[in-house]
């Protein structure tokens, strides 16, 4: 065996961080989820007392995944766990928003029910919103880790970074993408293969908004894709399967692609 192979090996394993592995961190996130939405699990009698004990296990559990990571200062850890749990009641009121637009927009949803413990769009959501808020208190890495766990399961791949309004609609949604600066407003309704991306790569964009903004009650179909930083997407628009957008659309638009169908029929003897 090459001996500068194993040396890398090593090298690279001596500048490695101790850390929980994804599946742990992602474990924590689940398990706040099943406690908020207890539809998700087994049946159980919570009563207030239960449910503020389980509430300081997770607090503590996360105060641990960010020691270990070493994601911020040892100060720190408490008053980021502290902050999350505090905002926990908002993440909460937004996620019931979500669940009101799925329930009410999908015609084949037929309780929330099954779409807290069925629709992978729901859970995407939801995992999106715990680390977006763990983005905004600047903690790195969990944030990416939990919302590409949800990308593992559903073929949903939501930024932890991007900003996303309430209301949020996704059915299907495999093959969805939202990029890292898109900022999406409320009620918006997304469905499978959308994809709200960047012009360009360039490394040398990284601090400036290279996806697009989305405005309030957007609706844009399986397969459209929508690029650029400058690009912008005005209210109440509606934007057509498969279509390719890099320039904005004002309010009220109705964007479509027009494809060509022919049908041959073969010929009868």
């Amino acid at each position: 065996m090459d001996t500068n192979f194993l040396d890398s090996i090593i090298q690279r394993q001596n500048q490695q961080q101790v850390v929980p592995s994804n599946q742990t961190i992602a474990n924590w996130a689940q398990s706040l989820l099943n406690l908020i939405f207890p539809e998700r699990g087994a049946s159980t009698n919570y009563n207030q007392e239960v449910i503020k004990g389980v509430l300081f296990e997770l607090k503590e559990e996360l105060q641990l995944i960010l020691k270990s990571t070493k994601a911020c200062n040892k100060k720190l850890y408490k008053h980021i766990a502290d902050t999350f749990f505090d905002e926990l009641p908002e993440i909460y009121r937004k996620l019931n928003t979500d669940l009101v637009s799925i329930v009410d927009g999908d015609p084949a949803a037929r309780s929330e029910f099954e779409v807290i413990r069925c629709y992978p769009g729901f859970f995407a959501i939801a995992m999106y919103r715990f680390a977006h808020e763990l983005h905004l208190l600047d903690v790195p890495h969990i944030p990416r880790i939990i919302t590409e766990h949800a990308h593992s399961i559903t073929g949903i791949d939501i930024h932890p970074a991007a900003e996303i309004g309430e209301y949020l609609y996704i059915d299907h949604g495999t093959g969805l993408v939202i990029g890292e600066t898109t900022i999406i407003g409320n009620h918006v309704k997304l469905y499978q293969g959308v994809t709200l991306g960047a012009l360009s790569v360039d490394k040398a964009e990284t601090n400036i908004k290279r996806h697009p903004t989305i405005g309030n009650y957007v609706i844009i179909y399986s397969g459209a894709t929508i690029l650029g930083g400058s690009t912008v997407i005005g209210d109440h628009s509606i934007i057509g399967g498969n279509v390719w957008l890099t320039k904005s659309v004002p309010e009220g638009s109705t964007v479509y692609h027009q494809a060509e169908i022919k049908i041959k029929e073969s010929k009868k003897e």
